[in-house]
């Protein structure tokens, strides 16, 4: 992913391998930030991801990658290889490759022309596959794959198999060795332990493979974080599980050297090292394996795209990758197919599945000229579909990029944990090493092995995962299920500061009322169904927006509308038409008044529907009154409901319109709102905001048009309708895909539920090393109890922030 933005600042992801813990996060973000050029840096360590804006002038990608590199890390490469068409020469092969190695976040590129192969290295976070075969496309030539495009979730998975050859390599040998720590215990004299296990030989033969084959992932580690001049998880571990193996061997000589013997062998610690090195893998494991869970709604909603899609192209009708598919492309949807891309039907009719994208679970119907959007699922018609956005630009494809980066996003309670875990570590590595002068020196005066036990039990308690966990595996599992909701978080930040809204201002055209105008009420003197087939006939002559809902709502009806003689509108009165030889007035009072028409008895009828927000037109036939119309802009189904929800979660609910003070009043009492603005102009509603920011409120406005963007930018929470525009949607926050209010109350309850979420993992991380070091200083824990504590603790963090993923929301 990368982005450039009108000042020239370019935003990158880079995949980062090698971290171990919060600290190693802290560090390569911390590095990243000091170099010239960089103006933000987001390392999250869950993801395993770096987020960095920069200045291309100053600095490239490159540069940012070598700097991960020196501070002891690496960014996940990976490879693509496709079989060229098109090349005459080796200067195409040339002019392909230069064009290639262009492009950002392509490392290497090479150009075979005799094979016609070209073999890319590239970090899949800034560009994909479509991409290297769109630049192949623009200069002229064809790029096949050979391979399916490989998936982020590659690099994690190859890593957790190799976790996997680990761990059973290490339990295996790791066993007899737990098998002889047993005869340590008293209460377990009666179990039967082979005299080979307690062979210091043997004991020794198992734990070296432990300690430096399977171990060997915490030096390196433990190497580059000290290189750089910092500490980190790898450093306790290392350090502890050292100690308790090198001291082993010290008395493993010592005992040889004296001749002992098998039975009057040392207290040897080669079991508290094996088993602490085969419970840390396991822990990373089980951490690694449910840290890959988090991100099931991405993946959720990249399985909603097609695979495939049927076009035209050159008169013959083509299956090709959606990856291939282009803006312009005829796309043929057949029954039952999903559509590939976003479009604009050109021929047929059908009903097309949108709930994936709106919540809507009827079908809508489709046309000529209606837009229609990649993913959802064409129902029983053949459509015949021009492309208009493909690839990265498709609202599907938007949609995963909003979720990924509020995934990849730090919130601003993570950078507590973060500071916490960097001066973390030195300072549980200072706790130790006084631990064991006070053990080695005052409470067992000059029993070595004692006092080292402590240290080492310190060391292992200590290790801070479980803080760096807290927050990102939160954010990541709370925002990817409101995804699922249609509720589209922009960033971690958002979905913070979302839980502390306690105001809500609503513009009510299309937010609070479905902002398209309907036919209400008809109060006819005579048959109503004449009257409505003479209106009708009149005004589909106009082009106002009144007009087109009178119409619309009278053939709902089955009413069939007879031709007009003449027709005239009448601005700001209403219109004149002849009928079928009759003479037809609607609109105003002063209309009927000015032609003469006695209408009084029509009045307070007039009036009692104008209370109700409605627009009333009054209708004369033949110069004699005949009866009303009325149309009003309705209500959302979901609105009343919604309002109650947000009023039981305390917080102000409050309309804003341009309309005048009696329809605004009037809607808002339908749905249960006490607070109205009303005849405010778009240019007063960031205004309005301001206002009630500045009586200490913490306020989000939910609008859908583009008058309301500036309202939405200056709200400490912007919210934007998804059926609404792109620019308001661009404005805000938070954007509500399913377009009703009811998703208002769901983005708190959300927010709500996700920041206890991560005071709860912060409790328990933080609570498990307050009270485990302390624990482990007075001699209560031994090491091994304590690497498996710890390895309990990150994983019990990322499970509870999994629970998110199952929230229920109330309907």
């Amino acid at each position: 992913m990368e982005a450039t933005s009108a000042n020239e600042t370019k935003q990158t992801t880079l995949q980062i391998t090698g971290m171990t813990c919060a600290a190693c996060a802290n560090r390569i973000e911390k590095g990243l930030s000091k170099l010239d050029g960089v103006t933000s840096a987001n390392v999250n360590f869950a993801l395993e991801k770096a987020s960095v804006s920069y200045d291309p002038h100053k600095i490239d990608a490159a540069r940012l990658e070598q700097t991960i590199e020196k501070l002891g890390y690496g960014t996940a490469k990976q490879v693509a290889n496709f079989k060229l068409e098109g090349m005459t020469c080796a200067a195409c092969a040339n002019r392909i490759e230069k064009g290639l190695s262009k492009l950002p976040g392509v490392t290497s590129a090479s150009v075979n022309f005799a094979m016609e192969t070209a073999r890319v290295e590239y970090a899949p976070g800034e560009v994909s596959i479509a991409d290297m075969q769109n630049k192949v496309k623009q200069l002229g030539y064809k790029a096949v794959t050979e391979q399916e495009r490989e998936r982020a979730g590659d690099v994690r998975e190859q890593e957790a198999s190799r976790q996997k050859r680990k761990l059973l390599v290490s339990a295996i040998l790791s066993l007899p060795l737990l098998w002889s720590m047993v005869a340590h215990f008293s209460f377990t004299s009666w179990i039967y332990i082979p005299e080979l296990f307690m062979n210091p030989w043997f004991q020794l033969i198992l734990a070296t493979p432990v300690q430096f084959y399977v171990g060997r992932q915490f030096y390196v580690g433990a190497y580059k974080a000290l290189r750089n001049g910092s500490a980190n998880m790898d450093v306790l571990v290392s350090l502890g599980t050292s100690a308790a193996y090198f001291y082993s061997l010290y008395l493993t000589i010592e005992w040889f050297a004296a001749g002992g013997s098998v039975h009057h062998g040392p207290s040897l610690y080669y079991e508290t090292s094996a088993v602490l090195i085969t419970l840390v893998v396991m822990g990373k494991l089980f951490e690694s394996l449910a840290k890959g869970r988090t991100s099931e709604a991405i993946k959720s909603l990249m399985g909603l795209q097609a695979k495939t899609a049927y076009v035209v192209r050159d008169g013959a009708e083509l299956t090709i990758p959606v990856d291939e598919v282009l803006t312009g492309d005829i796309v043929l949807v057949r029954p039952g197919d999903k559509v590939p891309v976003d479009g604009i039907v050109l021929e047929g009719v059908s009903s097309v599945d949108e709930s994936m994208l709106t919540g809507e679970s009827i079908p809508v119907e489709k046309k000529a000229g209606d837009a229609v959007i990649g993913a959802t699922i064409n129902k029983n018609g053949m459509l015949r579909v021009e492309a208009t956005k493909v690839g990265k630009e498709t609202a599907l494809a938007q949609i995963i990029k909003v979720v990924e980066e509020a995934q990849g996003s730090k919130a601003p309670i993570q950078r507590v944990a973060d500071v916490i875990s960097g001066i973390f570590v030195p300072i549980v590595v200072g706790i130790a090493v006084v631990a064991f002068f006070v053990w080695y020196l005052l409470v067992t005066p000059g029993d070595f092995a004692e006092a080292l036990e402590k240290a080492i039990a310190i060391l292992v308690i200590a290790c801070p995962c479980a803080l760096g966990l807290a927050t990102p595996t939160s954010i990541m599992a709370g925002s990817g299920r409101a995804a699922e909701l249609g509720i589209l978080f922009k960033g971690g930040e958002h979905l913070e500061q979302t839980h502390k809204i306690d105001a809500i201002i609503l513009d009510k055209t299309g937010t609070v009322t479905k902002g398209k105008p309907e036919l209400t009420d008809v109060v006819a003197e005579g048959d109503e169904t004449e009257l409505l087939r003479l209106v009708g006939a009149a005004e589909k002559n106009s082009e106002h927006p009144l007009a087109e809902a009178i119409v619309a709502g009278i053939r709902d009806k089955g009413i069939e509308l007879p031709g007009t003689q003449t027709f005239e509108a009448v601005p700001g009165y209403g219109i004149r038409a002849v009928v079928e030889g009759k003479s037809l007035l609607v609109g105003t009072r002063r209309l009927l008044e000015q032609y003469g028409v006695e209408a009084s008895r029509a009045y307070e009828t007039m009036a009692r529907l104008e209370e109700a927000g409605k627009t009333a037109m009054l209708v004369a036939i033949d110069d004699r009154y005949a009866g009303i119309v009325a149309v009003a802009d309705t209500i959302k189904e979901t609105s009343k409901a919604a309002v109650g929800r947000l009023k039981e979660m305390g917080i102000q609910v409050v309309m804003i319109t341009g309309d005048n003070e009696r329809t605004a009043r009037a809607i808002a009492a339908q749905v249960g709102i006490d607070h109205v603005l009303a005849e405010v102009l778009p240019e007063g509603k960031a205004e309005q905001v301001k206002k009630l920011q500045a009586e200490g409120k913490t306020v989000a406005m939910v609008g859908d048009g583009i008058n309301d963007a500036p309202a939405l930018a200056t709200a400490n929470i912007g919210m934007a309708i998804g059926t609404g525009t792109d620019v308001a949607m661009e404005a805000a926050d938070v954007t509500l895909m399913r377009g009703d209010l009811s998703s208002i109350p769901d983005a708190i309850y959300m927010s709500r539920k996700t920041m206890s979420n991560i005071k709860q993992n912060l409790f328990w991380a933080l609570g498990y090393n307050t009270l485990g070091i302390p624990v482990a200083a007075i001699g209560l824990l031994a090491p091994w109890v304590a690497g498996a504590a710890m390895a309990l603790s990150s994983v019990s963090v990322v499970l509870n922030a999994l629970r998110l993923q199952r929230v229920k929301i109330r309907s």
